[in-house]
């Protein structure tokens, strides 16, 4: 008997972690892709939370990947909370597969069979058929888990009655809850906690008011999940773990207090329209106490953002808000929150990058290496699949990004020198190297792609100006027109903007969408006769 109960749970929890990596797998970065592009306003972040949870049957892989994608500032943290609420309405869909498919209409005749050839596609199949074949080994596997369950639970109700379980008291439906938490922490699954308490409900070992406060109980020990998520997290994924919390929790409290009436429901449903099954009953009711708080919460939806975000407050440097180390998980988000980042520190070295005479304040000069250094240990953490082509590009393209920002931030604590300042010899080289800033931050005001053509000819004709201005300053040093010391500070501030400009232009071309090309020209060496750039990495 206990041994088909701890085998039961142990395949179910299997079948599950097979269907849930199988799945996402299958995918691949499309349904990340899907719930950015289709969460929008309150209802559509609502119904793409629980259509991708419905999908994947897990709503902790949902709730992680929200908190990166609202680390990443991929989604508003509005919209992230709408995401939250429509993943606690998905997840109920396992309680209702389990309750049709495992305990209604019993389908192990054919769940044997699927295991056998998701097995069979998972070693002869490549890439998408291969995680298929996992996904569906996962999904036989559960319902043979299911089986297994309800034997030792069939075994169990024969020497345990719902009698032997805290009767209908306040303190008893509490411990219930706390009872429904433990198992969910135990387990790591809401969905294989909810599936021993349906076994346990059909075969009778406890009654319809027991089974729905373990069940409110499991839903709160979803929460867990985000929590732990959130331990030295970012501001932003702290306040999407505790939305997730308050919302569970609130909707805890509701449904505890309708406890009462769910024995007599069932009896008028049984009076006035027919025999109904426990199992599916239950799972009506685990769906309905959290439609019910998704309806008492979503017309507050802003109000109760402002609340968390109350709770939470910002800390810490603005630059590296974004850089939650729980996200480096997910490699695809987590490149994305890296390449976010640093169009904040580009941002911030446009500001202190200027033809000043002085160079960038000590304070600021230290929050960018800081902020370089964080990102540079973030991008560090982040290992993305060797299948995944396109976000290993995006990872290279962030060191590649990350380097050339360390060259601008320590040009920008150098000192140009003063009498170039307003020097109108360099007001041509002065434009083209402002038209490629006036680019950068378009980029970083769009979030969008910015034209590489428009910075490759900026900086080509200021290499081009660059090489004649220099022979020009210096024949008019030999001739006398002009004092050595001048001229030297004229062609500093030469090698000063050429560098500034190369490592601008690079920069922006890596932190656009498209970073297909890694590798770029090196800077013009100013001090020698023009000569021809070599092209070299990047």
């Amino acid at each position: 008997m206990l041994t088909n109960l701890i085998g039961g749970i142990g395949l179910f929890l299997i079948g599950m972690v097979l269907l849930t990596e199988g799945l996402k797998s299958a995918a691949g970065d499309g349904l990340k892709r899907a719930l950015v592009r289709f969460t929008g306003g309150p209802v559509r972040s609502l119904l793409a939370g629980a259509g991708v949870t419905a999908l994947v049957q897990s709503s902790s892989a949902t709730t992680l990947t929200t908190i990166g994608f609202v680390s990443a500032g991929l989604l508003t943290f509005p919209q992230a909370v709408g995401v939250i609420f429509g993943a606690n309405l998905g997840t109920t869909s396992t309680a209702w597969l389990v309750a049709v498919f495992g305990l209604k209409m019993s389908v192990l005749p054919a769940a044997l069979p699927m295991v056998g050839m998701g097995a069979l596609l998972r070693l002869l199949g490549r890439g998408r058929i291969a995680h298929g074949g996992l996904a569906l080994a996962g999904f036989g596997l559960i319902f043979v888990g299911i089986d297994t369950l309800q034997v030792g639970m069939a075994g169990l109700a024969t020497q345990i009655g719902p009698d032997r379980f805290p009767g209908s008291t306040v303190s008893g439906r509490v411990l219930l809850v706390l009872v429904g938490i433990v198992m969910t922490v135990v387990m790591q699954s809401s969905s294989a906690a909810v599936a021993t308490t349906l076994t346990a409900l059909s075969t009778g070992t406890i009654d319809v008011a027991q089974a729905g406060a373990l069940v409110i109980g499991q839903n709160v020990g979803t929460t867990v999940t985000a929590g732990l998520a959130a331990i030295g997290a970012s501001v932003p994924a702290k306040r999407t773990a505790l939305a997730h919390v308050l919302f569970n929790t609130s909707t805890a409290v509701v449904a505890l207090a309708l406890l009462p009436g769910l024995p007599l429901l069932a009896r008028w449903l049984t009076t006035h329209v027919g025999p109904t099954h426990d199992a599916l009953f239950l799972a009506g009711f685990q769906t309905g106490f959290n439609l019910l708080g998704v309806l008492m919460l979503l017309p507050v939806l802003d109000a109760f953002s402002r609340l968390v975000t109350r709770l939470v407050p910002d800390r810490g440097s603005s630059l590296t808000r974004y850089l939650d180390r729980s996200v480096t998980r997910l490699p695809a988000v987590a490149v994305e929150t890296a390449h976010r980042t640093l169009r904040e520190v580009l941002a911030g070295v446009l500001d202190a990058t200027d033809f000043a005479a002085r160079p960038a304040g000590e304070r600021r000069a230290v929050a960018l290496r800081d902020a370089l250094a964080e990102t540079r240990q973030f991008l560090a953490a982040v290992h993305p699949e060797p299948e995944s082509a396109a976000v290993h590009a995006r990872h290279v393209a962030a060191l590649h990004a990350l380097d050339h920002l360390e060259q601008l931030a320590g040009l920008a604590a150098q000192v140009v020198p003063r009498d170039t300042r307003d020097d109108v010899a360099l007001a041509e080289q002065r434009a083209h190297v402002q038209a490629i800033m006036a680019l950068a931050r378009a980029l970083i005001a769009q979030q969008s792609d910015v034209p590489v053509d428009a910075s490759d000819s900026a900086l080509a004709a200021l290499r081009e100006v660059t090489r004649r201005d220099r022979v020009r300053a210096i024949d008019a040093a030999a001739a006398g027109r002009a004092s050595p010391d001048h001229v030297l500070a004229q062609l500093e501030a030469m090698r000063w903007m050429d560098a500034v400009a190369y490592h601008l232009h690079r920069a922006l071309h890596h932190l656009r969408d498209d970073t297909s090309d890694p590798w770029g020209e090196a800077p013009v060496d100013t001090g020698a006769i023009a000569t021809q750039s070599v092209p070299v990495p990047s």
